[in-house]
């Protein structure tokens, strides 16, 4: 990921969101989930995880990587998704900036067959990560999932710039991120931060920009999907109803009940939750969720594009 110091406590029970998801259910999956409409009662019984699976195969799918390629899963986190591409016969380096997301993944997938995993910052690379050399046009695809907007803009057009440098002709780039619908800053809509500190972000990106920004480095945008009713709008509707439930004494002892781990919460926390959750939904109005699939162009070198 990004920046080290800024990511330091960021998915640790450093926050009290990330304490409450994982009594919810949070383990090795980092991301928000895609819920349908159909299932939607069911996660506000169930917890997140299988709808937190469902986006990482979607946003898998979108690489059409095949047995013996090589893909950098980029922020990488706690390693599932690197150890789906594994598992799925592709030589796959997942990378992460913060050494606790990478123990976690050694320890629950560093045995698999075709997975390996290193301390690395995606916007600028190392020569080389598990013995792996990262060298020009040496990797089959890139997977970024919902790790950039922690980048901030700079750090976003550089692992871009790496992206490109790194895949060979032909290659792909599949980026699923948070962003924005338009040049407003989140901090006009965060004033105090409980968004951007818990996350540990700074801003998002347009989601117009992404295009002009992958371009820019060479790149040929192939599909570009809005994901935002399934991810972001259903979520929405689920944090919203866990914050109401918890907005009175009765309701905290339902969720007890259902998730006993949230016994530990004192009253002061469970208030700081229920504002976290508010502050997402002031934000909520102006961003998306967004899957970008990007391609490295074969024709200079004369290959056939992978497809």
């Amino acid at each position: 990921m990004g920046d080290s110091g800024g990511l330091a406590g960021a998915y640790s029970d450093d926050s009290v969101l990330f304490r409450v998801l994982g009594h919810l259910g949070w383990d090795d999956l980092a991301n928000i989930g895609y819920f349908t409409l159909p299932t939607l009662p069911v996660a506000a019984l169930a917890g997140p995880v299988f709808f937190q699976r469902r986006l990482a195969r979607r946003s898998l799918a979108l690489l059409e990587a095949r047995p013996g390629q090589l893909v950098l899963d980029a922020g990488c986190g706690r390693g599932d998704t690197t150890a789906r591409l594994g598992a799925a016969g592709c030589r796959a380096l997942g990378v992460d900036i913060q050494p606790s997301q990478i123990d976690r993944a050694r320890r629950r997938f560093g045995g698999r067959s075709g997975a390996r995993f290193a301390v690395a910052d995606a916007t600028a690379l190392p020569p080389q990560a598990a013995d792996i050399p990262l060298s020009d046009g040496s990797f089959d695809r890139v997977h970024c999932l919902e790790a950039a907007f922690h980048f901030g803009h700079e750090g976003r057009s550089s692992f871009l710039s790496e992206s490109f440098r790194l895949l060979r002709p032909g290659g792909r780039l599949v980026l699923v991120d948070v962003t924005s619908r338009t040049d407003q800053p989140i901090g006009t809509l965060d004033p105090n931060g409980l968004v951007r500190d818990t996350w540990r972000f700074d801003d998002i990106e347009p989601y117009k920009r992404y295009p002009l920004m992958a371009s820019a480095v060479g790149f040929t945008t192939h599909r570009i999907l809005d994901w935002t009713t399934p991810v972001l709008h259903r979520a929405a509707r689920l944090c919203a109803l866990f914050a109401g439930t918890a907005s009175t004494r009765a309701g905290r002892q339902a969720l007890c009940v259902r998730w006993p781990g949230l016994r530990e919460l004192d009253a002061r926390e469970w208030d700081e939750v229920i504002a976290i959750v508010r502050a997402h939904r002031m934000i909520g109005r102006v961003t998306r969720y967004t899957a970008y699939v990007f391609g490295k162009s074969a024709r200079s070198s004369g290959l056939p594009e992978l497809r």
